[in-house]
């Protein structure tokens, strides 16, 4: 037997021991029978699916519309704080500002704030939509995070090509829009998924200000049924979509990692 498959053989033998122990560590506490019947409760987690599926809708139509939105102020508010030259200074500062307390605040009092603070104010023609306070509040919270991402795929492109394109004539917003970005946006497309995986999960803290998305259709099965299964349908839903989304990021990463290897070379 080879080292290689010696070692998958090893590392299937002992993942198969831990989970193993695991398993018979819970089946056998007291209270199994009780925490399966509230949590793993097959009757409930059938009839329960339909109307979870149903509603993670709601969240995919969330994540994609505050995606977009996202990408577009988060490129904006970096190339704002990107900006050269003591004449932008304030425009640096606001956009500074806004990140800094955006990256501060929990989500959730985000959320809450929006969602409650601005429709109270009843101020005519103003939106009074919970899904529209949502995105905003999403849009917010993830914009301040994304602008860092782009900052640092803006900062890792070397000055030596901004200086060649202002040499060729261009001005320096042209240098930027036209050499500088579109380098940058492809060094930061890896972590840029990560903090979409993280935007996925965080569509469920609107359940908070009245959007019946995933997590809101499992908690009213819950309380109609009395039984905790829903939230294992919603967690199951969750992994099925995230983990895929993660290990494309990871495979992103590796042929990032691998290209720059062979550049060097």
């Amino acid at each position: 037997m080879g080292a290689a498959a010696r070692s998958t053989l090893i590392a299937a033998v002992s993942t198969v021991v831990v989970f193993g122990l695991l398993v018979a560590v819970v089946v056998s506490a007291p209270n199994w029978p009780s925490v399966q019947e509230s949590f793993l409760n097959g009757e409930v987690f059938w009839s329960s699916l339909p109307a979870i599926l149903t509603a993670f809708r709601v969240n995919i139509a969330l994540f994609l519309v505050s995606e977009v939105l996202i990408l577009g102020v988060g490129l904006f508010v970096a190339v704002l704080r990107s900006l050269p030259g003591p004449v932008f200074t304030p425009v640096r500062f606001l956009a500074t500002v806004y990140v800094d307390i955006f990256r501060a605040l929990p989500g959730v009092l985000v959320i809450y704030i929006l969602g409650f603070g601005i429709p109270g104010l009843q101020i005519p023609g103003v939106p009074t939509s919970p899904f529209f306070y949502a995105v905003l509040a999403l849009t917010l919270l993830y914009s301040a995070y994304v602008s860092e991402v782009y900052r640092a795929g803006i900062d890792s492109v070397h000055p030596s090509q901004d200086a060649a394109a202002r040499s060729l004539g261009l001005s320096r917003f042209q240098s930027l829009r036209y050499v500088v970005i579109p380098q940058a946006v492809r060094r930061v497309i890896p972590p840029l998924l990560n903090d979409f995986i993280g935007l996925q999960k965080d569509t469920v803290l609107v359940s908070y200000i009245g959007v019946v998305e995933i997590f809101r259709a499992s908690q009213i099965k819950q309380a109609a049924t009395f039984n905790f299964t829903p939230y294992i349908a919603t967690a199951l839903v969750f992994i099925v979509v995230t983990i895929p989304l993660a290990r494309f990021t990871d495979w992103l990463v590796n042929r990032d990692r691998k290209r720059q290897l062979a550049s060097a070379r």
